[in-house]
């Protein structure tokens, strides 16, 4: 159980929607179908209906600053079932980069692959108590690209299991191209906060809005009086 998972929630029932995508950059086909994940004919591309126009509302923050900058679009709705596939996915990965054969590992061993797929991926869960955010339709994974379609270097890719993940990985580092880094991650995280959302902790690209972590999030930094009871997206 994830410390968000204590938010109850109460689903406002509003639909799932397409994202835009004429107002964004994406990369299709979308990453995990380009890796054999089944969607069951539900495009990726779709979020609850406020948060697609809370998205929009970033979209519109970063062209007021760099015109002809867009928002990418990297991951947005996930069922279950895809959730299932792509933390399969990572620790098949996992098994392949230490040349590991699953049969031979020991209890310990299986144990620490499994604890870094889940430093990553939430738990496929079918729970509606602890769904995972990106099945509730209100999480978004992003990025930033520039006028030339040319993605800024946020010093680490998305879905990269490494330390450089972390939000705030280079914020110590004098190095110039790691200030960049930072700088960069700092410019993503201010215009989707002023449209709403909240970023993950652990995660610099991604962001939500409305589900149990956002609640969980929001609250941590407000006032006890202005904190929010329940969540208002579970799962789809």
């Amino acid at each position: 159980m994830k410390p968000y998972h204590q938010i109850t929630i109460e689903d406002c029932n509003e639909p799932l929607i397409p994202i835009p995508l004429e107002n964004f950059s994406v990369e299709l086909p979308h990453p995990y179908v380009k890796l054999g994940a089944e969607y069951n004919n539900q495009s990726p591309y779709c979020l609850r209906q406020g948060v697609v126009k809370a998205l929009l509302e970033a979209q519109f923050l970063l062209e007021k600053r760099y015109p002809e900058w867009k928002i990418k679009i990297y991951d947005a709705y996930r069922p279950v079932g895809v959730q299932q596939f792509m933390v399969n996915h990572t620790y098949n990965s996992l098994l392949k980069s230490h040349n590991f054969q699953e049969q031979q590992l020991s209890a310990q061993q299986r144990q620490d692959l499994w604890t870094r797929v889940y430093q990553l991926w939430a738990a496929p869960s079918l729970d509606p108590t602890m769904p995972p955010p990106h099945s509730t339709g209100a999480a978004v994974d992003v990025t930033i690209v520039n006028d030339l379609g040319e993605a800024l270097d946020m010093g680490g890719e998305i879905d990269e299991l490494h330390e450089r993940s972390h939000p705030d990985y280079y914020v110590s580092d004098q190095d110039d191209d790691n200030q960049q880094y930072q700088f960069n991650r700092q410019l993503l995280n201010r215009i989707m906060i002023n449209a709403g959302f909240c970023r993950h902790p652990g995660e610099w690209w991604h962001f939500s809005l409305g589900d149990q972590m956002w609640v969980w999030l929001y609250n941590q930094n407000n006032s006890a009086d202005e904190t929010i009871k329940t969540a208002r997206y579970g799962r789809v």
